[in-house]
């Protein structure tokens, strides 16, 4: 049975490239697992049909001839469990990566969307100018411990893995504000991530479903 993932059929300009579905279709091109996209939107994600798959009415859920499951972290693990492109094949090692996977979405990430955030939502408003500082710190730390554990290794367990494609993906979201160029290790991790054909595949297909439904 090939796989379905939900994806937007369109989102704003700032979005576009960033939609969590961009994970998920990224392990399964690095697995070469058969998927297609089911694509929705808004009338979809209120539906309740729809939310018996995906409670909360967000993307991506995802759907195979064993699970039906949702949150990109979760389609992951899930994944990493089929395709020993998405990690390896013992115990010990499927574990560690299902640890930095968590890690990448408990540990990093909302550290990385509240600067992200305050930079694009609510740049100049007063409330900012004392509270940034505090959050940049805070994401400072977490993207030092992350530094220190990388250090001159290509993938955070040596090998890429599916932990890597949620790390690079949630140190995208920091390009925008500059905070890695104090961190070029980890920058330099990011580019790598994103110049592997099937990340380069995935946005493509991201993109182009974009394109083909933006409103006239």
């Amino acid at each position: 049975m090939t796989a379905t993932v939900t994806a937007f059929r369109w989102v704003p300009p700032f979005a576009q490239g960033f939609v969590r579905d961009l994970r998920v279709r990224w392990a399964l091109e690095e697995a070469g697992l058969p998927y297609e996209v089911e694509l929705i939107g808004l009338e979809t994600t209120a539906s309740e049909a729809y939310r018996r798959w995906q409670p909360f009415g967000q993307v991506p859920a995802y759907r195979d001839d064993e699970v039906e499951i949702f949150e990109s972290g979760a389609i992951l693990v899930h994944l990493a469990g089929k395709s020993e492109a998405l990690a390896p094949t013992d115990p010990a090692g499927r574990a560690r990566v299902t640890t930095w996977i968590i890690s990448g979405l408990n540990s990093v990430e909302p550290f990385a969307q509240n600067l992200a955030t305050l930079d694009s939502f609510h740049a100049g408003q007063p409330w900012v100018e004392g509270y940034r500082p505090m959050a940049r710190a805070i994401l400072e730390k977490r993207l030092a411990s992350l530094s220190q554990w990388l250090g001159d290794k290509d993938w955070l367990e040596g090998r890429f893995t599916a932990a890597d494609i949620i790390m690079v993906t949630v140190l995208r979201e920091l390009v925008a504000c500059g905070i890695l160029t104090d961190f070029p290790n980890l920058d330099a991790y990011r580019a790598r991530g994103e110049a592997r054909p099937a990340f380069a595949r995935a946005m493509a297909d991201q993109l182009q479903t974009f394109r083909e439904n933006a409103p006239a």
